[in-house]
């Protein structure tokens, strides 16, 4: 099963004040550990949102605005796509991505495959 960690951003993040030498040591071990390991597919930090935009549409309107965004801590830092047997599994993994970049929220979600949107059988 593949499942999605989103880290999010913090004050510092979206300020783009990178990690330290050491913190940039341990994520760099934990990515290559975890690619060897064949749980890690792909992973990838994103730029603060005063390099990018939001698009949002309501009433048959889409209006775009431009970064930076007020509330840093609801942003998406960044992701991983994990390969791993279960919820339980990928979680353990979230757990060790916090303790090593500090981040306050990491949120696990399952990647829906095909087979999860075919009706049930029975």
């Amino acid at each position: 099963m593949r499942y999605m960690l989103m880290h999010y951003q913090t004050q510092a993040m979206e300020d783009g004040i990178p990690p330290t030498a050491e913190e940039q040591a341990a994520i760099g071990q934990y990515m290559q550990e975890a690619a060897m390991s064949g749980v890690l597919l792909t992973g990838e930090g994103v730029a603060p949102s005063s390099k990018g935009a939001r698009v949002e549409a309501a009433d048959g309107e889409v209006r775009v605005i431009d970064g930076p965004f007020a509330e840093a801590k609801e942003l998406i830092a960044g992701f991983a796509i994990l390969e791993v047997d279960s919820l339980a599994e990928a979680v353990e993994h979230a757990r060790k991505w916090a303790r090593i970049v500090g981040t306050h929220r990491v949120d696990v979600r399952k990647v829906m495959e095909a087979e999860d949107l075919l009706p049930p059988q029975g």
